[in-house]
């Protein structure tokens, strides 16, 4: 039942479109009265059926040009229309639906979040609203009127610019919108509420004016001015960098407690997560303050890459999503630090992205086939599709990618495009060949390079051999060399970077490697060189060269490439790691090498060079970040390691540690780059003082002074990881504090889940009756039971199988209730490869159980059904 699965392959263009649709809603929360009247064309004339797709609310009435029909098929998914005796290829229908919003909590199609009405209708969720051709290659124009008890919801909002409005004798009012940009189902928007609005305007480049509204929950207006600043940044940058200027005369976010995404660009009605609205110094951390301005860029950008250009289907999705995921993240580094960005995103793509592609969801960022297309929200689409992105922007420089840009948009705006669409523009402005490229659309799986060198000191040539392979992934079993641009540089063993040359002259620094083996050969290299290899993570490969500590060390001192220098760093951490796993294993001490601690010493002592980096480079990886360096995780060895390895650290650096928190001093809390740094590197400072004989004083005292969220949090992090005495303390009188505030109190959830004690799960399943828990809330759940199950490597891997067992009666309960939330919680669940025979037989159990469960959702069964083959 569960099991039809769509291809890329049999994409038909419809028989059908839908050129207006006039939408009326009658809002009720138990009973919503829907009327939506569309002008369809038929776009092939032998078509005599019309599919439209429906499923989750009561269907009244359809009308054909004003008169009853009822030449038609129902079904749990669909109508389906015989069109037989309709000769006209231009008619009306009218199709009325009854929706109960208090009722949905799958949080797809029209639902209410607390008091307030709003939609998702990404990827499929229109079709929870009214009967209609839900796809993105169907694109109409929207009016949509909204009536509803005006004292309960003053604000009515809907896609495009408000047309008219209108009061009721009965206390009820309506607005009606007109958005006249054609657009697919998925980005209509309608929410209906009682808010405060912060308002402001825009003046775009060619003089128009734009009005700006943000909507949040009443009491939280001091929550809003960062996002709104964050918007206008963001818009200003559009226009600058890539001419894109907005095309509406309003432009809102609306910010709602209950969401699945992170946020969504319906055109002109960005409904949003508040977690990426909210912010103010009491309640956000400056790791929310950045996360919430690339976020609503990201949104705001999707206006030209996702809304006026669109997917011609869902196999498309990265053309959106991967190009706007550049795009935000190009804005955070134009803005902020570039190499910081660059570390923060490739950690990110290391840990989770890597891992999918290991794992039994593994998939291209242009998937071949679907079951629940939800599943496809992914960081291989997201960011995988990104570093495609950015591999074009390495290949074709700054210049090259706009020309591409720009004819990419004049050919597809107004369109619904694809994957090779883009890739064709980029091609043709540029005058380029990009087959091979290509190939990165259609191949999953992590390529990995393999690299050694030669060094001719008689001729002073220096040769790196290179090989490249992509393993095998679970849905591709055979792969094809890719193109990958391999930025590289040299340096001596002073430190000085060499310029590269051939035989014939000055060579670039980007290597095309395009074949399994490849050799490259650099003259006039006086003394052998320590190779800087994958600059700005230049490509998303894995990279194997034996790199010695003397050289990892010398790059960690002298390379000019930010993304180097940390690297450098993290090899010589995931040395250390890996050799102490192995004597955990046999029972033997564990030690950190003098090399190791004296250079960490260097580092923080030459801080003053570069705060940000020196933070990111003292930052110890996370025990799941440690975890993707073994094909078998080891969870015990792994976080016991990592524990001697940040007190060790500890021990050596203590003296300088104090020296630098203590020469930190920051009165005032605001929110720009040199501020920042300085909290974040006091922090790191105060994460290792906390396993120090001083730990318990100073985190105490730490949080007492904190007058910022992002310090208050840095002590809870330190006192909790540390084990400290004061911890439960403290994290009471936060809770005492914050407990009124889900948003606040999601990162108490958060550390409650992450402890590393034993008895963790027993406390995770007392705080799911905590009067600040709601298990319908995706924040909620995302933050103590995601928390536990992806962040708490120990606890949740325990031998016994008890973190597996707890984390599958909730899914099967989440299964009825947001099967959404459900797929994205399984993820730690269906990698079982990944680990010992005992707890791969527990977690199988674990699978085969959920399997087992009556009206499994396709977003689970999708899962589940890949990782058990």
């Amino acid at each position: 039942m569960y099991a039809k699965a769509k291809y890329r392959k049999d994409y038909q263009t419809p028989d059908f479109t839908v050129t207006d649709i006039y939408l009326d809603f009658q809002l009720e929360p138990e009973k919503t009265v829907v009327v939506a009247t569309s002008q369809y064309q038929r776009l092939n004339k032998e078509s005599t059926t019309l599919r439209l797709d429906g499923h989750d609310f009561q269907f009244s009435s359809i009308k054909l040009n004003g008169k009853p029909f009822s030449q038609y098929q129902q079904d749990s998914e669909s109508l389906t229309l015989d069109l037989a005796r309709v000769e006209a290829d231009q008619f009306e229908l009218e199709i009325t639906t009854i929706l109960s919003p208090a009722a949905n909590t799958s949080l797809q199609g029209l639902y209410q979040s607390g008091e307030a009405f709003c939609t998702q209708c990404e990827a499929e969720g229109f079709r929870q609203i009214t009967y209609m051709l839900d796809r993105p290659d169907v694109l109409a124009r929207y009016t949509t009127k909204i009536t509803a008890d005006k004292a309960k919801y003053p604000f009515l909002l809907s896609n495009g610019n408000r047309i008219n409005s209108g009061d009721l004798e009965d206390g009820r009012h309506w607005v009606e919108w007109n958005d006249p940009f054609p657009k697919p189902s998925y980005l209509f928007a309608l929410v209906a509420g009682d808010f405060d609005v912060l308002k402001d305007q825009f003046i775009t480049k060619t003089g128009r004016k734009v009005a700006l509204e943000l909507y949040v929950n009443r009491g939280n207006l001091d929550r809003a001015d960062w996002a709104m600043q964050s918007l206008k940044r963001a818009m200003k940058w559009d226009e600058e960098r890539f001419d894109l200027e907005y095309d509406l005369d309003i432009y809102m976010i609306v910010a709602v407690d209950f969401f699945n995404m992170g946020a969504m660009e319906n055109k002109g009605l960005n409904i949003f997560n508040d977690k990426y609205v909210l912010a103010n110094p009491q309640t956000a951390t400056d790791d929310d303050y950045l996360a919430i301005e690339s976020v609503i860029a990201h949104e705001y950008f999707h206006n030209w890459t996702g809304n006026r250009v669109t997917c011609r289907d869902w196999f498309q999705l990265s053309l959106k999503e991967g190009l706007t995921v550049f795009r935000d993240q190009e804005f955070s580094s134009d803005t902020g630090s570039r190499p910081v960005n660059r570390i923060n995103n490739v950690k990110f793509l290391r840990t989770v992205q890597f891992a999918e592609d290991a794992g039994p969801m593994a998939h291209p960022i242009r998937p071949e086939k679907v079951i629940e297309m939800n599943n496809f929200y992914t960081v291989t689409v997201y960011e995988k599709g990104a570093e495609v992105i950015r591999m074009l922007h390495t290949l074709l420089g700054e210049e090259g990618f706009q020309k591409g840009m720009k004819l990419y948009i004049a050919e597809n705006d107004g369109k619904a495009a694809t994957c090779e669409d883009f890739v064709s523009a980029m091609e043709r402005a540029n005058d380029l060949d990009l087959s091979q490229f290509r190939r990165w659309y259609s191949q999953s799986g992590t390529p990995e390079l393999t690299i050694s060198d030669r060094y001719d000191e008689k001729n002073h040539v220096y040769q790196l051999q290179v090989s490249q392979l992509t393993p095998p992934t679970a849905d591709q079993m055979e792969k094809v060399n890719l193109h990958i641009p391999l930025k590289i540089a040299l340096y001596d063993e002073k430190g000085a970077v060499q310029t590269l040359y051939d035989a014939d002259g000055v060579v670039d620094n980007v290597l095309n490697i395009t074949q399994k083996d490849q050799t490259f050969e650099f003259h006039n290299i006086y003394t052998k060189p320590v190779p800087a290899l994958l600059c700005d993570f230049s490509a998303p490969v894995k990279l194997d060269y034996d790199y010695s500590t003397s050289q990892l060390i010398t790059l960690l001192k002298f390379a000019e490439n930010g993304f180097i220098r940390w690297d450098a760093a993290q090899m010589l951490l995931a040395a250390e790691l890996r050799r102490n796993v192995t004597n955990y294993q046999q029972g033997q001490p564990l030690d950190l090498s003098a090399e190791t601690a004296a250079v960490l010493y260097q580092v923080l002592d030459n801080h003053q060079k570069d705060i940000e980096l020196t933070s990111l480079i003292l930052t110890l990886p996370k025990a799941t970040e440690f975890a993707e360096l073994f094909k078998t995780i080891d969870p015990d060895a792994i976080s016991a390691v990592r524990e001697f390895m940040a007190q060790t650290i500890a021990d050596n650096l203590k003296e300088l540690l104090l020296k630098t928190y203590n020469q930190i001093r920051l009165d005032e809390y605001q929110i720009n780059r040199q501020d920042i740094a300085l909290r974040k590197l006091r922090n790191v400072c105060l994460s290792y003082l906390a396993y120090s004989n001083i730990g318990n004083n100073l985190v105490n005292k730490h949080y007492t002074y904190s007058n910022n969220m992002t310090d208050t949090l840095a002590a809870l992090t330190s006192a909790t990881q540390a084990k400290l005495a004061c911890r439960d303390s403290l994290l009471a009188d936060f809770e005492q504090k914050w407990q009124h505030d889900g948003l606040v109190m999601d990162k108490w959830f958060a550390l409650q889940a992450t402890r590393p004690e034993d008895n963790v799960l027993q406390n995770v399943m007392q705080l799911m009756d905590h009067p600040s828990f709601n298990f319908n809330n995706p924040n909620r759940v995302r933050s103590l039971i995601g928390a536990f199950a992806g962040q708490n490597l120990k606890a949740f891997h325990a031998i016994d199988g008890s973190g597996y067992r707890f984390l599958t009666d909730i899914l099967i309960k989440l299964n009825k209730s947001n099967p959404q939330i459900a797929s994205r919680l399984i993820e730690p669940l269906i990698r079982f490869a990944r680990y010992d025979a005992q707890r791969q037989t527990l977690m199988k159990r674990a699978l085969e159980r959920i399997s087992e469960t009556e009206d499994l959702s396709r977003d689970l069964f999708e899962k589940i059904e890949k990782a058990l083959q």
